[in-house]
């Protein structure tokens, strides 16, 4: 689950990161309010973020600098409502615009194949880090965190002087060690700061100070791990969240769109994989990965199937249950119901075996579904029926 910029930042505070104060303002008014506030404490100007999940909001006029209310009200009008790939901007951040001397990049990773927080900086920051990794790959430093001890001092301070922050080195420690605390606290996939600044800022006797602050921030939560943190549910942001991806979530169902034509519904993270696997054997390209989950009664079986032909690129579903905790006549029901209200005319190709698989099997001759006695079976059926011919309808 990705989270806006502004609820990124306050999980960085929680944490005991230094990132600069700013508002959120989600109607013009808020905006120029928060910008007088602002302006009023002493900052030469302003900066006004749209706050939308996707990259590229500076190119695309979503981040704008105001030196004044007035400017301000102006800025955010353009902004607020402004389409960004496809998505409206609905609020802003507005904070003191920072007078950056260098920029720095810094995040913490979960790495699968290594199974430790991988920590990952480079002194080129404020750009697309891709981009640096492809042209300039040794300019990313990486240090992975103990996974049961975190990242150690020495392990921090050797990270923060590869990436030529040994002028402030006792906050790039911190912040180092804060976004591995930030992973673990939250459960979190990914925590980015892009850029990591160097600011100039006026001290307390007038003098001008460096400090190391977070500019930007990007968490990605892990949605598995969200019932351990019932108040991280609410960071959702469902208008920017795809409406088959919102549909499933609240289903129950675990759905991923792919760019294939053949629906896939299935019972069983490994089984589905494997029905993946089959029909691109037979030639054919699953359209999604569609684990309906054990013990799918008709409700949710029908739900699935709404998911699956809301993509109007699937000409052809293949079902795929193996009975154990899910009772196949179950999923019979909820297909027979599902295809009674379904928009258009699918072809479809269903194999049921397990618990109740019999009387699944009567169910479904009764309505006339094309069955499949084996998965090769049902796969080649399913591509064939994709290309435009008729299933054969062999009874399971």
């Amino acid at each position: 689950m990705k989270i806006q910029e502004a609820d990124a930042k306050t999980l960085l505070v929680a944490q005991g990161l230094p990132v600069p104060d700013w508002e959120v303002a989600h109607t013009v008014p808020e905006a120029r309010a928060a910008a007088e506030r602002i302006l009023a404490a002493g900052a030469g100007a302003v900066v006004i973020k749209a706050q939308v999940l996707v990259g590229g909001r500076g190119k695309a006029g979503g981040v704008k600098l105001a030196s004044s209310p007035d400017e301000a009200e102006a800025v955010a009008a353009a902004i607020l409502g402004m389409d960004i790939k496809g998505i409206t901007v609905r609020k802003v951040l507005v904070a003191a615009a920072a007078d950056i001397a260098r920029e720095f990049y810094m995040s913490a990773v979960l790495d699968r194949a290594e199974r430790r927080i991988l920590l990952m900086g480079s002194a080129e920051g404020g750009v697309e880090i891709e981009q640096v990794a492809v042209d300039h790959p040794e300019a990313i430093i990486r240090h992975h965190a103990d996974p049961l001890l975190g990242l150690l001092d020495y392990q921090a301070r050797e990270f923060a002087f590869a990436m030529g922050l040994g002028g402030h080195l006792k906050a790039a420690v911190a912040i180092a060690k804060g976004l591995v605390r930030t992973m673990l606290a939250y459960d979190a996939d990914l925590v980015e700061i892009n850029p990591l600044a160097i600011v100039r800022e006026t001290g307390p006797d007038g003098a001008s100070v460096e400090r190391l602050v977070c500019l930007d921030a990007k968490v990605t939560l892990d949605d598995s791990a969200l019932p351990r943190h019932p108040g991280l549910e609410a960071l959702r942001d469902p208008d920017e969240e795809d409406p088959a991806d919102r549909e499933a979530r609240e289903a129950g169902l675990t759905f991923i769109k792919l760019d294939g034509t053949i629906g896939c519904m299935v019972n069983g993270a490994g089984l589905a994989m494997t029905t993946m696997d089959l029909v691109k054997r037979a030639g054919g390209e699953p359209a999604n990965f569609l684990d309906i989950g054990g013990g799918a009664r008709a409700d949710k079986v029908a739900a699935a199937m709404r998911i699956i032909l809301g993509d109007p690129k699937v000409d052809a579903i293949l079902v795929n249950i193996f009975g154990g905790i899910t009772r196949g006549d179950e999923v019979a029901r909820g297909l027979i119901d599902a295809r009674a209200v379904q928009e258009r005319d699918v072809p479809m190709v269903v194999r049921i075996v397990g618990t109740n698989a019999a009387e699944a099997a009567v169910l479904l001759g009764q309505a006339n579904f094309a069955t499949a006695a084996s998965l090769d079976d049902a796969a080649a059926q399913a591509v064939a029926a994709s290309r435009g011919a008729a299933p054969q309808g062999a009874t399971s």
